[in-house]
C-alpha cells in the first residue's frame, strides 16, 4: 500500500514507522523545516531547551516501537532516570520532594504529613490496578467509546475503573493533607486536565510515576525526533519537508491522497493524519460533505489546556531547583475553576519549572541555568488572541517565582525566548492553542478521545494527542502504533 503521512510528529512518525517496517511505501509530508511536531527545540548563548514534552514515562512503549521494525531502542537513544521526580514549592515555605524510592517517600510523608503517610502503600496500590486494567485495553487497540470497552472488560472490571469518581475524589479518599491532595490531583495535568472533572482511571498517573519512573533522553528529548527520523530513512520512508498540505482529496467519502500548497498531488490508498482532529476537520477537510457532520459529533472533545512557555538562560545557578520542579497555587479548586469553568487565566497559577542541566551539564554552559518555565492557561476561543494577556501574565509569573525563592530572577536573563497559545495554533494547528489535544472530562467525554477511524471517510485515520489514547510522548507513540496495528489487521 501506499500510505501518506500527514505531519512529522511523534504520533505520525510512529505509525511511519509500523508501516514502513512491514515494506508499505510510506510519505511523510511535514510543513516545518524538521521533525518532532510540538517535541522541538530552541537553543542560543549556549543555552539548551526541548520547547515541547520536558519529561519521559512509559519508556516501555518507545522500546516497543523500536523492537516492532527489529531495532533495539539503545541503539539510538540513552534514556536516563530522573530522581527526585519532582520538587514542590508552596507561598507559605514548606517543600516536599517526590520520590519513587518508597522508603524515601514513605519517610518524606511521616515529616510532611503524618496522617497520611500510612495510607500512601494504599494509593499507591490503587493506581497500580487503574494501570493494569488500562493496559488490557486501553493501551492495547484503538477504543472509540464505552461500547469498544465493554467488549474487553468484564462488568467487574469496569466497576474497577471507578467511573463515577473523578481524580480529585479518589485522591481526597486516601488523603486529607490539601496539599499532599494537591500534589497527586496534580499528576492529571499530565494529560492537560482538570483532578475536579477528569475520571478516576487517571489515578494510575501515580503508577505511572512512581512506579515506573521519570526519564530524561541523554542530550536532550528531542533526540527522539531525532532517533526516529534516522529509523525512517533505515527503513525507506520518504520525507517532504516544508511542504504544507492544503486539503485531503476525498471522493464518494473515500480518502485519496491529499494535495499540496505548491499544487503537487499525492496520491494514496490511505491518509493518515497527525493533525488535531477538529483542526483537519476546520483546515483540511472543508470541502468535504460530511465536515459539519464531523464537527458537530466532535464537540465533546474539548481542547485541553493551551501554555504560556518561557525559556530563560541565565547567567547563575539556583540550586535549590531540582529538574523538575512546581510552584503550586495556594488555591487549587479556584485555580483549576477559573481555567476550566470560567475559561480565563488563573490568579495564582501553578508554575512548572523544568532545569534539564540537572541531569544534563551539556544544556547549559557552566554555572548557569537553563529555565524552561510552563504556566498552563485555557485554550483560545475561536477568534482570540493570547496577546493581550502576554505582558500582564509574564509579569504575574516571573513576580511568583521571586516571591518564592528565585530572587532577582528578571535580573538574571541572558537569552530568552516566549511560546504563546497563538504560536501553539500557529506553528502545529494545535486546538486553541492545546498542549495535550483533547481534555480528559468524565462528564463530557468520560476520558475518550477522537477515534483513530474516521467515521466519515473511509481510509482516512487519525493519530496524535486529539486521538485515541491522548497526549504526552507515550501516549501520541501508543496512537500511531495502535492505528499503525489497525491498519495491519493485528
Amino acid at each position: 500500500m501506499r500510505i501518506v503521512v500527514i505531519g512529522a510528529g511523534l504520533a505520525g512518525m510512529s505509525t511511519a514507522i509500523r508501516l514502513a517496517a512491514e515494506k508499505h511505501e510510506v510519505i511523510i509530508v511535514e510543513k516545518g523545516e524538521r521533525v518532532g511536531g510540538k517535541l522541538n527545540f530552541r537553543e542560543g548563548n549556549g543555552f539548551h531547551f526541548d520547547t515541547g514534552p520536558s519529561i519521559i514515562t512509559m519508556p516501555w512503549v518507545l522500546e516497543k516501537l523500536f523492537a516492532d521494525a527489529g531495532k533495539k531502542l539503545s541503539d539510538y537513544l540513552e534514556i536516563v532516570r530522573v530522581q527526585p521526580e519532582w520538587r514542590a514549592f508552596w507561598e507559605d515555605g514548606s517543600q516536599l520532594d517526590m520520590r519513587a524510592d518508597l522508603v524515601d517517600m514513605m519517610d518524606t510523608l511521616y515529616r510532611f504529613a503524618p496522617d497520611d503517610a500510612d495510607h500512601f502503600l494504599r494509593y499507591l496500590d490503587q493506581a497500580r490496578s487503574l494501570y493494569r486494567l488500562t493496559e488490557k485495553g486501553f493501551y492495547r487497540q484503538s477504543i472509540r467509546d464505552l461500547s469498544d470497552l465493554r467488549k474487553l472488560h468484564s462488568l467487574r472490571e469496569l466497576m474497577a475503573m471507578s467511573p463515577m469518581k473523578t481524580v480529585h475524589q479518589t485522591t481526597a479518599s486516601y488523603f486529607s493533607n490539601p496539599k499532599i491532595q494537591q500534589l497527586f490531583d496534580f499528576l492529571v495535568m499530565y494529560v492537560g486536565s482538570s483532578p475536579y472533572e477528569a475520571p478516576a482511571i487517571l489515578t494510575q498517573l501515580a503508577h505511572v510515576q512512581l512506579g515506573l519512573g521519570v526519564w530524561y533522553i541523554s542530550g536532550g528529548l528531542y533526540n527522539i525526533a531525532r532517533a526516529e527520523e534516522r529509523l525512517l530513512h533505515e527503513l525507506g520512508a520518504t520525507f517532504l519537508m516544508n511542504a504544507k498540505v492544503q486539503r485531503i482529496n476525498t471522493s464518494n467519502g473515500i480518502a485519496k491522497g491529499v494535495t499540496l500548497e505548491d499544487g503537487r498531488v499525492i496520491e494514496a490508498d490511505l491518509v493518515v493524519c497527525n493533525l488535531e482532529v477538529t483542526t483537519a476537520w476546520r483546515t483540511l477537510l472543508s470541502e468535504d460533505s460530511s465536515q459539519q457532520e464531523a464537527l458537530n459529533k466532535g464537540e465533546k472533545f474539548s481542547p485541553s489546556v493551551s501554555g504560556l512557555v518561557l525559556l530563560l538562560g541565565l547567567d547563575r545557578t539556583y540550586p535549590q531547583l531540582a529538574h523538575h520542579n512546581f510552584f503550586f497555587s495556594a488555591d487549587p479548586m479556584k485555580e483549576f475553576h477559573q481555567m476550566f469553568a470560567e475559561g480565563v487565566p488563573a490568579d495564582d497559577p501553578t508554575i512548572y519549572i523544568g532545569v534539564s542541566a540537572r541531569t544534563d551539564p551539556t544544556q547549559a554552559p557552566a554555572g548557569k541555568d537553563n529555565l524552561f518555565i510552563l504556566t498552563h492557561v485555557p485554550p483560545l476561543k475561536v477568534g482570540d488572541r493570547w496577546e493581550p494577556h502576554r505582558d500582564r501574565y509574564k509579569r504575574l509569573v516571573m513576580d511568583k517565582l521571586e516571591r518564592n525563592g528565585l530572587e532577582g530572577l528578571q535580573h538574571h536573563v541572558e537569552w530568552s525566548y516566549e511560546f504563546t497559545p497563538d504560536d501553539l495554533y500557529q506553528l502545529y494547528g494545535a486546538n486553541g492553542g492545546s498542549i495535550y489535544g483533547v481534555v480528559s472530562d468524565r462528564k463530557k467525554n468520560g476520558g475518550f478521545k477522537h477515534s483513530n477511524l474516521s467515521q466519515e471517510v473511509k481510509n482516512l485515520y487519525f493519530v496524535g494527542g486529539s486521538s485515541h489514547p491522548g497526549g504526552g510522548v507515550p501516549m501520541v507513540t501508543l496512537s500511531g502504533i495502535l492505528t499503525a496495528n489497525m491498519i495491519l489487521g493485528k
